[in-house]
């Protein structure tokens, strides 16, 4: 029907440079899109082959440069990981905004803090990041991660109703596998302003698409109910006796077919 809004109108299938991260950014983005998707994160984190913080913060109009050539790929979100604490930490952050604001990227994903870290302390931290992104009219979303206090669906949901406008990057492996297997994510999903996916066992973090319990449409089903506009996107690491790139491409072609 004409007027009917579909699931495709708002939803993109993307995957993130972290997949690639033996190849270089150029390579990397290349082989995306020889992969056929037509969108990608791009990780910037310390230690990279593909760009740092350092990088960004030392040249941004360089970092800019890089990214325009992305063989046409729309860049959807930053993946933000800086070892750097303090000031220093704040100083690359910014830098960092400035580029997504030049590359017209909204979505900036961070790790939360490890576990341990007191709660105020991570609360007033975010908000810092919050209100430098603000600025530069970005997104900042914590990465659930087991071991992290962006873990627990109830830690998740305080952290985000203590910090004006932070979203969360959802990865719904951790509920399968893991020491937070099972807990409900339903009180979560209004917060979601990214998504990570992979086919995920009850013993496996990552096995092969089909092999595990990640229910694609229900999750896809509970973005749409809750007014998701972002991306999917496919986090799929490199395993030995595994064809990379045939996950990859099982991956898009499934969650395509699911829209």
């Amino acid at each position: 029907m004409p007027n009917e809004r579909r699931r495709s109108d708002v939803l993109i299938v993307a995957t993130t440079t972290a997949s690639f991260p033996e190849l270089s950014l150029s390579d990397a983005l290349q082989r995306i899109a020889d992969l056929e998707y037509t969108a990608v994160e791009i990780a910037i984190t310390d230690g990279s082959n593909h760009m740092t913080p350092a990088d960004v913060f030392r040249d941004r109009n360089a970092a800019h440069a890089v990214l325009r050539k992305s063989h046409r790929l729309e860049v959807t979100s930053f993946y933000v990981d800086i070892s750097a604490t303090g000031d220093e930490h704040y100083r690359l952050f910014e830098s960092i905004c400035e580029l997504a604001r030049i590359c017209k990227v909204v979505t900036l994903n961070v790790p939360s803090a490890e576990l341990g870290t007191p709660f105020n302390e991570e609360v007033e931290h975010l908000r810092r990041l919050v209100e430098i992104a603000d600025d530069y009219g970005s997104k900042v979303c914590i990465r659930n991660q087991s071991g992290r206090q962006a873990s627990d669906p109830d830690t998740i949901k305080v952290l985000c109703d203590n910090v004006d406008n932070l979203g969360l990057a959802f990865d719904p492996s951790i509920y399968i596998c893991g020491p937070d297997a099972g807990k409900d994510t339903d009180k979560v999903q209004p917060y979601v302003g990214h998504v990570y996916l992979r086919d995920t066992s009850p013993t496996e973090f990552q096995v092969k698409v089909g092999q595990g319990e990640v229910d694609y449409g229900k999750i896809i089903a509970q973005l749409a109910a809750s007014g998701y506009r972002r991306a999917l996107c496919v986090d799929v690491a490199e395993v030995a006796g595994v064809e990379h790139s045939a996950e990859m491409r099982k991956m898009r072609l499934l969650l395509e077919s699911l829209l």
